[in-house]
């Protein structure tokens, strides 16, 4: 889940060059993954995920910490193994206090009430801008400085910072440009996975047709509508409009946006494409559209699920084996190029203790990382994490196309806008496109609702 933002990072969403280079090799890397390759794949030759420590941290005997982000289930325990490694090299005691959406809020009333976390993880852009702004947050220390400077990127280093100054670390990155499939039904069906928007129509059609509906929608979480509109608006509008819409340097009114929800309406409005129809969607939540897709065995309740690698952690939870039973393809190209956005999770400290700094520097080193990418569904945007780490080879496959991108990429648009917009359940961008689920027809009065709310919430 990955919200909100503001203009000051934005920036770096870069240039065509390398969102192609990075549609290229996700195209690459995905569609040499879709033939059964066994979902424990042998590390590449010499890759393997050091279990030396390559940092240093101090010893914090008797400290207690406490770390919010909004993660829940599968997602929270396998951080906390990440907690727990730290809590050993340190000596310090470490709590998860889990965080609602929208964070800021959250951390807010924490502020309030004289205890805000030592450090959060904002699923956010503008979360981290807003929180500067409200004086909540400490300037990155020079150790988890060091860490940037050696494992990551300019472009997710700056998406750290504000105005210059480094707030924040990029733990969790995400490919948000994935359908995942059941690969039976695909068989069952006669089909293969498609790569233009066209193709998607015909393929869901045909799965529709033969008794397993084509999508599994988790319309009760807006955000992921938000990633189906966002994906289809950069591969059909391009990348310059993506920048601009993202800044509401044009309105949501613009033409464009009119015809990225046409073209989402071919899809989202076919009643029978969609498991449970309308209604079913739009009261499924997101563990549900991934896990009815892969554990219905022969009759699944939809064939496909689209939505970023996280989707692995909850495949977890079925029998699925991903590899084999679950298969990735990447977004089909609605324009000329495919998409990608992506996402991410940002590290920061809220007090000014050793112990919230010696953990960002923890964060930031490829030993953190590791731990978490061992468990699946996880990216790490820190280039120095061995991809031996990964447990297979979709999702090896997935990092090493993340890493490849280097500065450039375009990050999730909503995650961009001001939270009342961008980032709020059942408010602004997220309840207009769930009434749009509930009627597709209305693309015109959806412009409307969406520019009516993004004035309000950018002042312009």
């Amino acid at each position: 889940m990955l919200r909100q933002g503001t203009s000051r990072t934005k920036d770096r969403r870069s240039s065509s060059r390398a969102w192609a280079v990075l549609a290229a090799a996700g195209a690459l890397v995905l569609s040499g993954c879709g033939g059964g390759g066994g979902s424990e794949a042998d590390p590449p030759p010499g890759a393997t995920a050091s279990a030396v420590p390559r940092v240093q941290l101090p010893r914090l005997d008797g400290e207690k910490l406490q770390v919010s982000a909004v993660w829940t289930g599968p997602e929270q325990a396998n951080f906390t193994k990440v907690l727990k490694e730290f809590e050993k090299r340190t000596g310090a005691t470490v709590t998860f206090v889990p965080a609602q959406d929208p964070i800021v809020t959250f951390l807010g009333t924490k502020i309030a009430g004289g205890q805000p976390p030592d450090v959060a993880l904002l699923p956010q852009v503008g979360a981290l801008a807003a929180a500067v702004q409200n004086k909540w947050l400490q300037p990155v220390g020079p150790e988890a400085k060091a860490q940037l400077d050696a494992n990551y990127s300019d472009g997710w280093k700056k998406l750290g910072a504000v105005d210059g100054t480094q707030y924040g670390v990029y733990y969790k990155a995400a490919n948000k440009s994935l359908v995942w499939y059941d690969a039976k039904a695909f068989e069952a069906a006669g089909v293969q996975p498609p790569k233009t928007w066209k193709e998607l129509l015909t393929v869901a059609d045909t799965l529709s047709a033969s008794g397993t509906p084509a999508l599994s929608v988790a319309g009760a979480d807006g955000w992921t509508l938000t990633d189906w509109f966002e994906n289809v608006y950069l591969s059909q509008a391009g990348p310059q409009k993506y920048d601009q819409l993202a800044k509401h340097q044009i309105k949501w009114t613009d033409p464009s946006v009119g015809q990225a929800l046409t073209t989402l309406a071919e899809l989202l409005g076919r009643k029978d494409f969609l498991a449970g129809g309308p209604s079913g969607a739009l009261a499924t939540e997101f563990p549900k559209s991934v896990t009815q897709v892969f554990a219905g065995g022969d009759r699944p309740a939809a064939a496909m699920v689209f939505e970023g690698d996280f989707v692995a952690v909850n495949i977890a939870q079925t029998d699925a084996k991903i590899g084999e039973d679950a298969l990735v393809f990447p977004f089909p190209a609605v324009g000329a190029k495919p998409p990608v956005v992506s996402g991410g999770d940002v590290a920061v400290a809220l007090k000014p203790s050793k112990g919230a700094q010696a953990l960002l520097t923890f964060l930031a080193s490829p030993d953190a990382a590791e731990i978490q990418a061992r468990e699946g569904g996880f990216l790490s945007p820190n280039k120095a994490v061995s991809p031996s780490a990964y447990p297979n080879d979709i999702q090896r496959g997935i990092a090493q196309a993340l890493i490849a991108a280097g500065d450039d990429f375009r990050f999730d648009m909503s995650d961009q806008a001001p939270a009342a917009f961008g980032g709020t359940p059942g408010a602004g961008e997220w309840k207009a496109l769930q009434d749009f689920l509930a009627n597709p027809s209305d693309v015109a009065g959806t412009q409307n609702r969406l520019e009516a709310e993004a004035a309000k919430a950018y002042g312009n």
